[in-house]
């Protein structure tokens, strides 16, 4: 069962890293990754750009409207995701916990719903 590992922090706090702590935190993640890969659990996953980066697109009244982001203002922003495929929620939420940012984040976990 696939589920999707969200990876939510605050951005600002990331981008103000000094340059030893981000090195830190990319081999925390790069060896997070490997786990999943050697477990055979990995399907995807990315980092995202900063939310200035972010179009949001809206339809209303048969009207799209096309603006810049961030679409809200929040402590945390998502700034990247997991795809993972396991037996089971206790698997997925495992594998959350182990992930970087359970440690200075927050992981939403998701089962994704086939379409």
């Amino acid at each position: 069962m696939q589920h999707l590992l969200m990876i939510y922090g605050d951005e600002a706090k990331m981008m103000a890293n000094p340059p030893e702590a981000v090195k830190e935190i990319t081999a925390a993640y790069a060896a997070y990754t490997e786990a999943l890969q050697k477990a055979g659990v990995w399907v995807g996953g990315n980092r995202l750009r900063p939310t200035s980066t972010a179009t949001i697109v809206r339809e209303r009244d048969g009207k799209a409207s096309v603006l810049n982001g961030p679409y809200a203002e929040t402590k945390e922003q998502l700034a990247g995701y997991y795809l993972i495929d396991v037996p089971d929620l206790d698997a997925a939420l495992s594998w959350a916990s182990k992930c970087p940012a359970a440690k200075h984040g927050t992981m939403e976990v998701r089962p994704i719903w086939p379409v």
